[in-house]
This record gives C-alpha cells, structure tokens and sequence, in this order.
C-alpha cells in the first residue's frame, strides 16, 4: 500500500460536471429513441463550453464520429438545434476504421492536432467492430470496450460509444444493451436512455458510473428545436463536504501568491490550523489531487529528486 499512496496518478476531469467524466461510456438506446439529437446536443454544449442543463461543463474540442449519417443530414440536424452559430472546435467524420484496421491511429492523429480534446463521440459502435456477423461472446465485448478503455485512459480524454437495446425488456434497464454483459463490465459507465412508447416525447435517462453518482433523469423532447429538455431527477446529486486540507490550500494561495514550491514539512508549517504530518499530507493529495484540480483550479505535483518537492498552482481566480 506505500507505493501505491506514494505515487500521484494524473487527476480525472470532468467533460460535464457530475455526469461525464474521461474514460469510456457507453450510451445506449433503442433506434430512433433520439440518441443521435442528444449526442449533437452534448457534442455543441461542451465545444461551446455551454452548460448542459444544470450541469457544468468544461470547454473542449470534439470529434463526433457519426458513422449512421451523412455531412448534409448533420447539417440539416444541427441548424434545426442551434441555427447557424457555429462550434469551431466540433469536427465530424461520418467514416472510419474499424477498431482492428486502425481506429485508435486516426484518433491518435486527431489528438496530436488538437491538444484540447475533451470528447470523442463514436456513433455506433456496431460500425468500428470488427466484421463477424451480429453475435458476439462475453470476451469479444469485453476486449473492444477494453481496447476503447486502454485509449480514453492513455490520453485522458472521454469516449462516449453509441449502441443500441436488445429487443427484449428487463426490469433493469442496463440488462437491455444489446450483447453480453463484457459491454458493461469493461466501461467506466453507461447512460441507457428509454421511453415508455416510442412515440412519447419524454424519455428516461439512467446513468451508472464509476466516478460519478447513480441518476435517473426524465428529460422532454423539444420537437420545434429538436433538444432534449431537462425535467426532473429522481434524486438530488450528493455534494461531497468540504475537505478542511484543501480549504486551507485554497486559502493558502493568495492572488498576490498563487504558486508555491517546497517540502511536505516546509508546507505543514504554512498550514497551522492542520494538525497532520508531512508524510501524511503528502499521501492525501495524493489522493484528492483530481478535487483539489476540479473543485479548486490548483494544479498539484509531487517532484521526485534529491528531496521530493511539492508544486502547487492556481490555475484559475478565486471565486
């Protein structure tokens, strides 16, 4: 457990806050349910920086691989939403390798023009599987959601994978992906979106994931302007307390002083309403460096060297 406190892993930002993280999502829906209009939506709010809802979202480029489309549909989409207003940092591709014929080289090559990235969209998975027919084992699921995984993790950015429900219902409305349950196993979470009849125009959104709280949201169709329109959460988010060690870090750096370097014992010193050791302070930025990142803006860094150094730095004004 030493090395594994000891060691500070890159920090997990959010793309909306409190719904989508990096890693590698699956969002799933029967055809037609309107999970192309919700994935233009989320595509434009986070290129745009624009909230989504109520819910925050961090500014970044996306790439929306809509491989069901075509360039003259997406333009025709994307009007009807948000007029002529244009997002420069939404690009579309409406083709692709398949995942085993160079998908993650084109990705790779995308990322390397625009460090920005926060998002890729691909729509559907179907179409960046390998050819083989429409069954698929557990272990074939797994590995691609795995492989996907392996590249939203290396570049620490969000994929967010398309696909469709089986036919059959289930009490639980994850049990309806289609495939096996690898799918699921191996994604860091998933948003299954359903409706009562197919012609309703509001829908249910259930969101499962590993670092962001379970929702069940009701979301209405806007058919004159094509968005999906919050209505109501089944449960309110939970907000985590304020942590004491990073209040008195926040308090710590000062307009006047938003940087600072030095030792863990040099920093307790800095600190005197806490009542903690270097080595511990350490271990819980350590832990709490993706927190101290989103909720703070202040950038950590434990330097290894002759005598490990501690950078802090603010990144964004004090609100």
């Amino acid at each position: 457990m030493t090395e594994l406190y000891d060691t500070l892993y890159p920090p997990r930002t959010p793309v909306v806050d409190g719904f989508l993280y990096g890693g590698t999502y699956l969002f799933v829906g029967a055809p037609k349910v309107g999970k192309s209009f919700f994935m233009g939506q989320l595509a434009y709010h986070v290129a745009m920086g624009l909230p989504l809802w109520d819910y925050p979202v961090r500014k970044g480029t996306v790439l929306y691989l809509a491989l069901e489309d075509d360039y003259a549909r997406l333009q025709r989409r994307l009007s009807g939403m948000f007029g002529v207003e244009c997002a420069d940092n939404l690009y579309f591709a409406t083709q692709a390798k398949t995942l085993n014929e160079g998908l993650d080289k084109q990705l790779e090559e995308f990322l390397k023009e625009h460090t920005d990235a926060r998002l890729i969209i691909i729509d559907t998975l179907q179409k960046v599987r390998e050819v083989g027919g429409d069954r698929y084992s557990y272990s074939s699921d797994y590995e691609i959601v795995t492989k996907l995984k392996s590249f939203s993790d290396k570049y620490g950015i969000c994929l967010l994978v398309v696909h469709h429900t089986r036919k059959l219902e289930s009490e639980d409305s994850f049990d309806m992906i289609s495939g096996t349950n690898g799918l699921l196993g191996a994604a860091d979470g998933a948003f299954i979106m359903h409706k009562k009849k197919r012609t309703d125009n509001e829908a249910v959104m259930d969101i499962v994931g590993r670092d962001q709280p379970d929702q069940e949201l009701t979301i209405e169709f806007d058919r004159e302007r094509c968005v999906w329109k919050f209505k109501k959460a089944e449960t309110e988010l939970w907000k985590q307390p304020p942590n004491p060690l990073l209040e008195a870090i926040n308090n710590f750096l000062t307009e006047d002083k938003p940087e600072w370097e030095g030792t863990a014992t040099e920093l307790v010193s800095q600190l005197p309403d806490m009542q903690i050791q270097a080595n511990v302070l350490s271990r819980k930025l350590n832990v709490v460096n993706s927190q101290l990142l989103n909720d703070y803006g202040i950038f950590y860094d434990n330097k290894r060297g002759h005598e490990r150094k501690i950078i802090l730095k603010r990144l964004e004004p004090r609100e």
